[in-house]
């Protein structure tokens, strides 16, 4: 039987622009250093013991034309100026034999750190959720963090989140950020 659980992930992100929308994605996939694969969008699971690795090295075990299983949030628009943003959340548990989350989010209007915190959120939410542990959903993130630290349960939360504004001439601006997961 195959087993297509991932033993290592890594982050990556990237910007592209151009005159159409397609081909700003492309440069953002270029950018992020996975462009030559076939992604795959996937759930947002991050598995039991896998570990997260240095993007430099991820891209070493990549090769072109390679399947790449990965959770990933893009964002574009052509309109000058507009701000954009993309992120993936992640939130692991400190029982390594128990699986994490990966969280995708897009948003126009917020800056890097905003759409990252939100991203982070939503991860450290549905792994707090998986755990049992009680939170307040109207808290803040800093509340709710300071609970799921009290609990010890959640081991580490952070984000890859890319954003920019959107091209002064109205061509396609694309943000791009993701976990490629490998197998």
């Amino acid at each position: 039987m195959l087993d297509l659980v991932a033993k290592k992930l890594f982050l990556t992100k990237g910007i592209g622009v151009a005159d159409d929308k397609l081909t700003s994605f492309e440069f953002a996939l270029r950018q992020a250093g996975i462009a030559g694969t076939n992604i795959v969008l996937i759930s947002s699971i991050f598995p039991p013991y896998a570990r997260l690795v240095p993007r430099k090295e991820g891209q070493k075990l990549i090769k072109p034309g390679q399947i790449l299983f990965s959770i990933y949030s893009r964002n574009q628009t052509n309109e000058p100026n507009r701000l954009i943003s993309a992120s993936v959340g992640i939130a692991q548990a400190t029982d390594r034999s128990k699986y994490g989350y990966l969280s995708e989010y897009e948003a126009f209007g917020k800056n890097e750190r905003e759409s990252g915190d939100y991203a982070e959120d939503i991860a450290a939410q549905m792994l707090a959720s998986s755990l049992g542990i009680p939170f307040d959903i109207d808290k803040s993130w800093d509340e709710k963090r300071q609970q799921w630290n009290i609990s010890g349960q959640i081991y580490k939360t952070k984000n890859i989140t890319q954003a920019a504004k959107g091209n002064k001439d109205g061509k396609w601006t694309t943000v791009f950020a993701a976990a490629v997961l490998i197998l």
